[in-house]
């Protein structure tokens, strides 16, 4: 994933990324370490786009404007985005 893509994404969304990105990893070590040569070069690409999404969260920690630039472009995505509809079967939320 390249960097521009990483910067439009929403903070939530890169923490939701950084973990199933780690969660690959792991599962690649194992294989790796069973013997299968097959995902080297995929960890490498996993750890190469974990690296571009932590520097991206680690940005938006350090610099106030970009995090308020994020979470104000998330929440414009979020409204123009339909609300599911509710069944007969789901309760109202009081």
């Amino acid at each position: 994933m390249k960097a521009d893509k990483v910067r439009e994404l929403d903070t939530n969304e890169l923490d939701r990324q950084v973990r199933d990105g780690q969660e690959q990893m792991f599962r690649l070590r194992f294989q790796l370490s069973m013997g299968q040569q097959e995902g080297l070069k995929k960890y490498k690409g996993l750890k190469k786009d974990r690296a571009r999404m932590l520097t991206v969260l680690r940005e938006r920690e350090n610099d106030p404007e970009a995090k308020a630039a994020a979470e104000a472009q998330a929440q414009a995505i979020a409204a123009e985005q339909p609300k599911p509809k509710r069944r007969f079967w789901q309760r109202k939320e009081k």
